[in-house]
């Protein structure tokens, strides 16, 4: 049975989301191990409009692994849902190989954002800061159970003090 999409925020000012977030919880996913720490994802603009993402974490050799990816909207002018890749550059015109990445709540200080994928599979909690308030974070993984994103998976994401940003 498929369910409708999740709504995303109404608005998204792309220049004030650039900059450095951290992975304070996620949904598990085969491009980032269990085992990763101070995940962190720092956006920002390409020449072309585009922005340039740049994905750092500490693998469970505290070896640091890096992705780079762009990300564009979905449709022109709406920066609430995002199409990410991780293809080489000029591999990126292939079909089918891009992530949604739909913003689903925003903070008004652009301090936190849940993201999510329309099909349910892909979550994350971002927060400016390495570390976020119980509170602040159960809120919005409640907003998360609320659309309909399944959390029994859920890995909070280990941030040991050494910055990946």
């Amino acid at each position: 049975m498929s369910r409708p999409a999740p709504p995303t925020v109404t608005t998204v000012d792309l220049a004030r989301y650039l900059g450095t977030w951290y992975e304070i919880a996620r949904l598990p996913m085969r491009h980032e191990p269990a085992d990763y720490t101070d995940v962190s994802a720092t956006y920002s603009l390409e020449a072309d409009g585009a922005v340039r993402v740049q994905n750092r974490a500490f693998d469970g050799k505290r070896e640091l692994q890096e992705s780079i990816g762009q990300a564009k909207p979905a449709k022109p002018g709406d920066n609430t849902k995002l199409e990410v890749t991780f293809l080489p550059e000029g591999l990126r015109w292939i079909p089918f190989t891009k992530g949604d990445y739909w913003i689903l709540r925003l903070d008004s200080d652009y301090r936190t954002a849940l993201v999510g994928s329309p099909d349910y599979e892909y979550l994350w909690l971002l927060h400016r800061e390495p570390t976020l308030d119980a509170a602040t974070r159960d809120d919005y993984l409640d907003t998360a159970r609320t659309l309909g994103y399944d959390l029994d998976r859920l890995i909070l994401t280990p941030h040991t003090g050494q910055r990946t940003a």
